[in-house]
């Protein structure tokens, strides 16, 4: 469970001061399936970033799974991200000299998973994501949506309960988009929460939920049921 209560960021920009999040307030239960859309500068991917714990509010309240997490030194919200948050980005942010197999690794290594059990994951989640074949291949030996579906694999190896994805079909051509998204959703109908920023309305109206954001705040937020 996400539970926000009047969060504000801001960044100073030359002499001006941005409002990012303006006193946003949002519950988010366990399995929804949210979108995120609005202009650029609206306070999208701020709010992304703090809901990740990547970004440290300057006022209000955020609870994940009923912790209270703004005043956690760094290091309890390092934990809280590597245990129960997953990251999806536009820019695949893969690392170059490694295989699909372990890029998807990676997060198990820092974790400090037994190497038995890090192997079992990564061939679970490769054949989960169609890459059985890619396992040894480098990013540069792979397609986009290959890329991106190698980072959904780093996203989730660690089994989160929350999936933050940001503009994850920028980078790609329709049809890989469109295999990508699926993939988010086919993740979200096993339980995980999935929160996607979009620019696209196409992707963004497929969610059960959809919140628009105007200059850092909630103006619109609107749930219905998909059949």
């Amino acid at each position: 469970m996400i539970e926000l209560s009047d969060i504000s960021r801001s960044f100073a920009v030359g002499d001006e001061v941005v409002h990012a999040l303006d006193r946003v307030t949002l519950t988010i239960p366990d399995g929804d399936y949210v979108s995120v859309m609005g202009p650029s500068g609206s306070g999208k991917s701020t709010l992304l970033n703090a809901l990740g714990l990547l970004d440290r509010p300057d006022d209000g309240s955020y609870r994940l799974n009923d912790v209270e997490t703004t005043q956690l030194a760094e290091e309890h919200r390092a934990a809280l991200r590597r245990d129960h948050i997953g990251f999806i980005f536009q820019a695949f942010h893969l690392i170059p000299r490694l295989s699909a197999a372990d890029n998807i690794g990676l997060p198990m290594i820092l974790a400090g998973i037994d190497p038995k059990e890090r192997r079992t994951r990564i061939d679970e989640v490769l054949a989960a994501l169609d890459l059985s074949e890619r396992a040894n291949h480098r990013p540069d030996q792979l397609s986009g949506g290959q890329r991106q579906r190698v980072a959904i694999g780093r996203a989730i190896v660690m089994r989160p309960d929350l999936l933050l994805a940001d503009e994850p079909t920028g980078n790609l051509d329709q049809h890989a988009g469109g295999e990508v998204i699926a993939l988010l959703e086919k993740l979200n109908a096993s339980g995980i929460t999935l929160i996607i920023v979009t620019h696209d309305p196409d992707i963004g109206s497929r969610a059960n939920r959809r919140i628009r954001m105007v200059d850092g705040r909630i103006e619109s937020d609107q749930t219905d049921a998909h059949d």
